[in-house]
């Protein structure tokens, strides 16, 4: 169980990585030929493009957690059912999600705290993301498919493609041709693309197998995937959701400067929650595969292994920063002031490792079981424990030092939820 378990987590960690590097390689070029003000919008802008991808993450996981328990019990029918419905949903949220943005970005990054040269830059920005909406869906949505067709190792090759063809472009488009905003973003869209071509040779040769019947939507199937989905979907979209409320208390309470920081502190901390992330998508087709023949016993065997690695993993990320804390943000082109407060804030965020490496595994496990209430309490329980600290208690107490402060503090009530729910869970 051991050599399964690496061989579909480490794939899973890397590709998961690869593809938090596309934010990390945007922000880097960004920060290092705009400065301050453009560090600031594309932290705002990106929550909103995260949208995007997490709705293909959780639809494609969401049909792939079904074709993973169907394969278990070799009902290839309903494996095919499965596989033709979820295909046909991401094209349907790719064209819903692409109207809907065009009219909307400008809105909701005023809401989200943009103003100024800030909103004007994330507005450039989402304009390029929103026309390249459907690539983001099939980019996101494809992988967790191949990783439950037993092809980690594909899936991550995908999103390796599609980010050296992000980081060369920004190269060219933002460094060399000087196009801000605007180039980062297509680099983002064209590098999607990138992580497509991989998949679809695999993909072409299963949707072979398909008639048209398993492209129909059946409310039974549409319905199972969207509600499995939910989970992913919410894991996926969670830290945004995170980064959204900090970026508008960052504001309130330290204004453009804070906001840059937070940029720098979010590009750090993300790799490491898409590396534990990784760990837990990653060990979800076992558990399902598991579960699909009737081996409960595997799948906790597979819980248990992920539990460990993970909080390995968050630990030593985490020492890693604290040491190099100093060298980050002058990589990302954050001037003096900035950089200080970032590293200042960046201590903060470090003990919430280990709890975020807790739920990630926890929650991941309940939505591969199928106990979907309980897997969702877990993933939107972060963001209302976060909202109730901001509003209620930390930043009045503590001001900037308390806006860093309930980011750790939400993930380790949470964290103690999670306890909660696996005991109950394991008693039922």
């Amino acid at each position: 169980m051991t050599n399964k378990f690496f061989q579909n987590v480490l794939p899973s960690m890397l590709a998961f990585a690869f593809s938090g590097l596309y934010t990390i390689v945007d922000g880097f070029f960004i920060g290092q030929n705009m400065g301050d003000t453009g560090l600031a919008a594309i932290n705002i802008a990106f929550p909103l493009a995260a949208f995007i991808q997490a709705m293909g993450t959780g639809l494609g996981m969401g049909g792939a957690i079904q074709i993973s328990i169907f394969r278990g019990r070799n009902d290839s029918e309903q494996e095919k059912l499965y596989l033709g419905s979820t295909l046909g949903l991401l094209l349907a949220a790719g064209a819903v999600l692409t109207a809907l943005f065009f009219s909307l970005y400008r809105p909701l990054l005023s809401v989200m705290g943009a103003n100024g040269h800030v909103l004007e830059a994330a507005s450039e920005y989402m304009k390029i993301i929103t026309t390249g909406t459907v690539f983001q869906i099939f980019a996101t949505g494809l992988t967790p498919i191949l990783r439950n067709f037993n092809r980690a190792l594909l899936a991550m090759t995908a999103m390796v493609c599609g980010f050296i063809t992000n980081i060369l472009l920004d190269w060219l488009f933002v460094a060399h041709f000087q196009t801000g905003m605007t180039g980062a973003a297509l680099a983002t869209v064209i590098g999607q693309g990138g992580t497509i071509l991989p998949c679809l040779a695999f993909l072409v040769k299963k949707a072979a197998g398909l008639s048209f019947r398993h492209y129909r939507w059946r409310s039974s199937v549409t319905g199972v995937i969207i509600k499995t989905g939910v989970s992913p979907f919410g894991l996926t979209m969670s830290p945004f959701l995170v980064m959204i409320l900090l970026n508008k208390w960052a504001m309130a309470y330290g204004g453009e400067s804070a906001v840059a920081a937070y940029a720098v502190i979010s590009y750090v901390t993300s790799i490491v929650l898409l590396l534990l992330q990784g760990i837990s998508d990653g060990s979800q087709p076992l558990i399902s595969l598991s579960l699909g023949q009737g081996d409960l016993k595997s799948a906790l065997q597979v819980r248990v292994l992920a539990y460990l690695f993970s909080a390995i993993i968050a630990f030593i990320m985490g020492a890693g920063i604290f040491l190099l804390a100093d060298y980050i943000p002058p990589l990302f082109g954050a001037s003096g002031e900035v950089g200080i407060a970032a590293v200042q804030g960046m201590n903060f965020f470090l003990p919430g490792f280990l709890f975020t490496a807790f739920c990630r595994v926890t929650t991941s496990y309940f939505y591969a079981t199928g106990n979907s209430g309980s897997a969702c309490l877990m993933v939107y329980g972060e963001p209302v424990l976060l909202s109730v600290l901001l509003i209620a208690f930390l930043p009045k107490m503590m001001g900037l030092n308390g806006v860093w402060l309930s980011s750790p503090a939400s993930q380790f009530l949470l964290a103690i939820t999670g306890l909660l729910l696996v005991r109950l869970h394991s008693r039922g």
